[in-house]
């Protein structure tokens, strides 16, 4: 039921909090991570150099272990997304939400294999579809998804099916 669902991102994202009370500005320089230039990763964010905005390390569902990221990633429809969005900004501070299709498409890494992301900024990605916030215009049914096992962007989701997710907001 979607009580359970949100009930699980909420116990997910309880050991993320200890993190929330050090902005990114407070941490020690040796716990910062630049590795292509694009993104500088901080613990359990990566600041997105390119974009401008701070991701969540894992997507959502995992929990950043110092090391990777653990735990089971949750597939959700976008309504019960907008639910968890309510969850992280209350628990992480305000500001979270799903990224445009071009925040998204920002993380492909077409050289990178078999996960077409930079897997040492946003480690244990799974080589799947994840949602953006954004309508296919020209089949306003459906929203962009970005899918990590191929690089491409498809706008044919529906916005009840379940879809994997990684949150953003601006820096």
């Amino acid at each position: 039921s979607l009580l359970s669902i949100v009930s699980i991102f909420a116990i997910v994202l309880c050991p993320v909090v200890v993190f929330s009370e050090t902005t990114s500005s407070e941490l020690p320089v040796d716990k910062i991570v630049i590795k292509s230039g694009k993104f500088m990763a901080r613990e359990h964010l990566v600041i997105d150099l390119q974009h401008g905005v701070e991701w969540m390390r894992c997507s959502a569902g995992q929990v950043w272990n110092g090391s990777g990221c653990e735990g089971e990633a949750l597939k959700l429809s976008q309504d019960d997304v907008s639910k968890a969005i309510v969850i992280a900004n209350d628990q992480l501070g305000p500001g979270w939400r799903l990224p445009t299709r071009v925040e998204l498409e920002g993380l492909v890494c077409k050289k990178c294999a078999p996960v077409k992301i930079e897997l040492d900024s946003f480690p244990d990605t799974l080589a799947e579809p994840y949602w953006t916030g954004e309508v296919n215009g020209f089949a306003p049914r459906h929203i962009w998804t970005v899918n990590f096992m191929t690089g491409h962007t498809y706008g044919r989701f529906f916005p009840s099916q379940e879809v994997l997710f990684r949150l953003v907001r601006d820096r």
